[in-house]
């Protein structure tokens, strides 16, 4: 087993390969004058299990070809396996049509990766589950509930409820509030177009409870801010966010501070900014352990399933 890494989130990668108890594989990755990237792996790979960890973030394209680039480098080296280790998978939000003349661009997306030469594929609580059928080759999709939920379990809030912030992450707030034992409610909102959140009303009771909001996404933060004055209208007492993937972009950190939210737990599959790692409101939990574990397992070809048994 070799574990190499993109450069979009090698602070995840370190502690992964620190959780096996092994080096990263040797590698060249930068750019050429004209900014085309130039790879070129550093070591023997023929016949050798390879795991190449490159994450969606604020430059997705940019690391999208970088990983192109390096699956293609481990086929053309005659490596036995190909796992593309993706904690955040891009374009996951774009996986149907939703009107005419549109792309379906997650499933470009997946096709590009199969098509690079990747043997299977690792990643985290993907947007819409169903991506996993984009792929003719093994998908596994870790979760990172158990991670997020042991720390707000830490916490010790009475009165808990889980929000969901609109009615398509019901299921996932559903599971969510099973593992820490407390009530479900729901935001009724509506999207009049990309990025751009309208809360209604919230769906169930609220008032004098400690809420938490919890979602897969954090991008522009407009769900999730808005979400947070529908509670406090409601009477909720203190809101935390929850969320796997800290995309943040635009006036997301803006928003957030200067929102009623207390605390926004976030995990590690996209790295902070610097002013989001300063603003004080984020609480970053790694979820190196989870994919180390998953790793291994593959390796050894046990359950990855039963991580989460």
């Amino acid at each position: 087993m070799k574990v190499f890494t993109g450069s979009s989130n090698t602070a995840l990668a370190r502690e992964i390969v620190d959780y096996l108890k092994i080096d990263l594989g040797r590698c060249v990755l930068d750019r050429f004058s004209d900014g085309e990237i130039h790879f070129y792996i550093d070591e023997n790979v023929r016949g050798e299990d390879v795991f190449i960890i490159q994450s969606g973030s604020s430059d997705a394209n940019s690391h999208l070809m970088e990983l192109f680039i390096m699956i293609d480098a481990f086929k053309r080296s005659s490596a036995g396996r190909i796992t593309a280790v993706i904690p955040y998978f891009p374009y996951a939000r774009q996986d149907w049509k939703d009107r005419p003349r549109v792309p379906i661009s997650a499933r470009l997306v997946s096709d590009l990766i199969e098509k690079a030469g990747a043997n299977r594929i690792l990643t985290m609580d993907l947007h819409s589950p169903q991506i996993q059928g984009f792929f003719s080759i093994p998908v596994d999709n870790l979760m990172a509930a158990p991670v997020l939920a042991n720390h707000i379990k830490t916490l010790k809030l009475e009165d808990l409820t889980i929000v969901s912030p609109d009615a398509g992450g019901v299921g996932r707030a559903r599971v969510f509030a099973q593992r820490l034992n407390a009530k479900l409610a729901i935001i009724d909102k509506r999207r009049p177009a990309p990025n751009v959140a309208k809360v209604l009303h919230v769906i169930g009771e609220v008032a004098d409870q400690n809420v938490v909001i919890f979602d897969d996404i954090v991008d522009t933060a407009g769900t999730l801010t808005l979400s947070a004055n529908a509670l406090v209208k409601e009477g909720a007492k203190r809101i935390f966010g929850a969320s796997t993937h800290p995309v943040l972009s635009g006036p997301a950190l803006d928003r957030i501070d200067k929102s009623k939210l207390e605390r926004v737990f976030v995990t590690n599959t996209i790295p902070l900014t610097e002013r989001a790692a300063a603003s004080g409101k984020f609480a970053v939990l790694s979820v190196a352990e989870l994919f180390g574990e998953a790793i291994r397992r593959i390796n050894e070809g046990s359950s990855v399933s039963s991580l989460f048994a």
